[in-house]
């Protein structure tokens, strides 16, 4: 089985870089790639990325060893078993509010004696062709990288719950949700809900847990000296910031 690079890196204490990915493009996975990204994250949740065709992007990913995350439309085990048996390493799940929620995406992901996936012969199992179950159940508990989303009022409220529950491997942080829980839909920068980011960060890190969150280049810099490892941008992000310049430079913006 692959190793997770990302999950290697996060675990040495090193910052993961990544792309969030909503459309299905396995093009666009590629370039992601050739520009050394560590990993992707194929957004189901906001996109139109589905289990029917999240197959090619997987693949596209495993050819230039970048780590496949997806983040499902819900926390749902049912949903996310069909995305890992389709090669996703890693699963960022969104709006986890409570200890049970988490330890339910953890459950979803790993199999027995950690978790409940149901065990099927999908391609991360070489579909059943010369590998042991055994040592691939062993294997995919292992590489299998769960990250839980902060984005709710009640999460930050239940935060030192869900700090303690076994088997997640990042806390991630998502300002605009939590933004908008908190009150000031589309104000990420307001200073109350800065104050309650900071905050929060600071009690994830207190408790010896991994951190994420999005950040273009400048913000990406500033959030790995700060602690944060697991980190992405959005392809609308490159598409401004070039597209943007290009338009400056030809005298039209």
């Amino acid at each position: 089985m692959r190793e997770n690079r990302m999950k290697s890196l996060i675990t040495a204490g090193k910052p993961a870089y990544g792309v969030s990915v909503q459309f299905a493009s396995s093009e666009i996975v590629e370039m992601i790639g050739e520009l050394g990204f560590d990993w992707v994250m194929l957004d189901a949740e906001h996109g139109s990325i589905t289990p029917d065709n999240i197959g090619p992007l997987v693949m596209a990913a495993e050819l230039h060893g970048v780590t496949p995350v997806v983040r499902p439309e819900k926390n749902d085990p049912a949903v996310i078993n069909k995305y890992l048996d389709r090669g996703a390493m890693g699963v960022q799940a969104p709006h986890v509010n409570t200890a049970a929620e988490a330890k339910a995406v953890v459950e979803a992901c790993r199999f027995h004696p950690d978790g409940k996936r149901g065990l099927g012969g999908g391609r991360m199992a070489d579909f059943g062709f010369g590998v042991a179950t055994a040592d691939y159940v062993r294997q995919a508990n292992e590489q299998m990288l769960v990250c839980v989303q902060i984005e709710d009022v009640e999460a930050v409220e239940n935060l030192d719950e869900i700090l303690a529950v076994d088997g997640v491997d990042v806390f991630f942080i998502g300002p605009t949700d939590l933004a908008q829980s908190l009150g000031y839909p589309g104000q990420n920068s307001h200073p109350d809900v800065q104050k309650v980011i900071q905050e929060t960060f600071t009690r994830i890190h207190a408790a010896g847990r991994a951190s994420g969150t999005p950040g273009a280049a400048e913000q990406a810099k500033k959030n790995a000296d700060a602690g944060i490892l697991y980190q992405y941008t959005h392809i609308p992000t490159f598409m401004s910031s070039y597209g943007r310049e290009f338009m400056k430079t030809i005298g039209r913006g």
